[in-house]
């Protein structure tokens, strides 16, 4: 949208200004205990005004868990893309993904609640999220095969919906609370289990 001069602001821009807004908000009080007048009081917007960029405060959250996601996503998109072989791409990826998850909830408590509720609630930043890494999967057990990395008997489908499920308990936000303490060394035991059983 072009910002003309007397016009104000554009949508986009005051669409960001709510998200940066409520992503500190909720950063400091929590997704679950904050509600729309209180964003609107803290921006310093009326109630109306953020609802006519957002339908309600779950549209805001998922706005915020989406940037989340994709940065997560850009973490380990930039682990794998030097990996030489399928096998390193799947031990950087499960590594990248442990290691983002755990500094989100270390490093932004409040905003990983967000990525909790999203993933409970299965938001559509989320299911897009984990529709985006079994693609991943996928597409590292294919180059695996193509290889002569992997075996190629187990359909693709169960292959990869079988890693997605070992991998799940240490990058669901959900999960991922309750498994903390042994993240880093399910980063390493798991992939190698992950490896063996892909294995020809």
């Amino acid at each position: 949208m072009i910002n003309h001069p007397g016009r104000g602001p554009s949508e986009h821009a005051i669409r960001d200004q709510v998200v940066a807004a409520a992503t500190e908000h909720f950063g400091h009080y929590g997704y679950e205990k904050t509600t729309v007048s209180d964003l609107a009081k803290a921006i310093g917007f009326s109630k109306a005004y953020i609802y006519k960029f957002f339908d309600s405060k779950q549209a805001i959250g998922e706005q915020i868990c989406s940037n989340r996601l994709s940065m997560i996503m850009d973490i380990v998109n930039a682990a794998i893309a030097d990996a030489a072989t399928a096998s390193e791409k799947m031990r950087q990826m499960l590594k990248a993904l442990t290691r983002s998850g755990s500094d989100l909830f270390f490093h932004d408590r409040k905003l990983y609640d967000i990525a909790a509720v999203a993933a409970r609630d299965r938001w559509p930043s989320a299911a897009l999220h984990e529709e985006r890494l079994r693609q991943l999967i996928e597409n590292i057990i294919l180059e695996g095969r193509a290889a002569g990395e992997f075996e190629r008997k187990t359909p693709l489908d169960e292959a990869t919906l079988a890693v997605f499920m070992v991998m799940r308990p240490y990058i669901s936000p959900v999960q991922l609370q309750y498994n903390l303490d042994t993240a880093e060394s399910a980063a390493v035991l798991l992939s190698s289990l992950i490896l063996r059983s892909l294995s020809p």
